[in-house]
């Protein structure tokens, strides 16, 4: 059997910021399976907010939809969440009765109004080969739509749920960078034209001035085409790179995994 040359089988946007973030990290999570680090409460909330709206896009009601995401906050067992200074069985079971309130409101936000669109697949995931990038990169899309403004398009819609809104505009390079993850995936799995990448932010504590609970960001495609060769760019060195890197370096100020990264550093665990 011939050998995979690379330590990966395929580039994730989450994979990439995180060797770029922190390659000690990185090759803990991607190349050994570790995947040992408890998710904030936060993050569950939002995973189980996109159950929620897997099935209600699959046809579900609203009822249905919420019961699932809420059964699949109650199945994380406690060891997968970092609960902070609550420590105590009792402290931890506040922790997740107050999660259980956002999670129903944050859903509850969002359902009010809910986006529509002609939904052509929900949570699409793929794996594509980019031409030039010797590893396949793999995303998952909440939706692809028809495109209400160019015939034959599709778009790329992608859910996000907030303690509030933050600067996740247009600029910033991590939206982009997920979004031609996106594109590529769903360009591979439908054989359509992509035409834009559409970002809800639904915030999960109710405005006071009365404000919408849902923000929209659109990047349009065809207008970023310097944000595509720097992208490409930046894949290709970073799939060189790990080919070749035999020392995995940690980085301490990473707020996530630093000091996680710089322990297994002192120890030797990763050679």
């Amino acid at each position: 059997m011939k050998r995979n040359k690379y330590p990966i089988k395929h580039w994730s946007y989450s994979s990439l910021v995180t060797y770029l973030r922190n390659p000690l990290a990185w090759h803990k999570r991607y190349v050994e399976g570790v995947f040992d680090t408890p998710a904030t409460p936060a993050s569950v909330i939002g995973r189980a907010a996109h159950t929620a709206l897997e099935h209600y896009y699959k046809g579900g009601t609203q009822e249905f939809a919420i019961e699932q995401g809420l059964l699949y906050l109650r199945e994380v067992p406690d060891f997968e969440i970092n609960f902070g200074k609550a420590e105590s069985l009792a402290e931890k079971k506040k922790k997740r009765a107050h999660m259980e309130a956002e999670y129903r409101q944050a859903v509850s936000f969002y359902l009010a109004k809910p986006p529509r669109h002609k939904v052509l697949g929900v949570e699409v995931k793929v794996i594509a080969r980019i031409p030039g990038i010797d590893i396949p990169v793999k995303a998952i899309s909440d939706l692809v739509v028809e495109s209400r403004t160019e015939p034959g398009a599709v778009d790329i819609v992608d859910h996000k749920f907030m303690g509030s809104f933050g600067s996740l505009g247009l600029d910033n390079p991590l939206f982009m960078i997920q979004a031609l993850f996106n594109y590529y995936t769903v360009l591979s799995e439908f054989g359509r034209p992509v035409g834009k990448f559409i970002v809800y932010e639904c915030k999960k504590t109710k405005n006071k001035d009365g404000k919408p609970q849902l923000r929209k960001h659109v990047i349009d495609f065809r207008e970023h085409e310097q944000e595509f060769l720097l992208f490409h760019r930046l894949l290709s060195d970073a799939t060189k790179e790990i080919r070749t890197r035999k020392i995995f370096l940690p980085n301490p100020s990473d707020m996530f995994e630093g000091k996680n990264s710089l322990e297994i550093y002192r120890w030797g665990l990763i050679e």
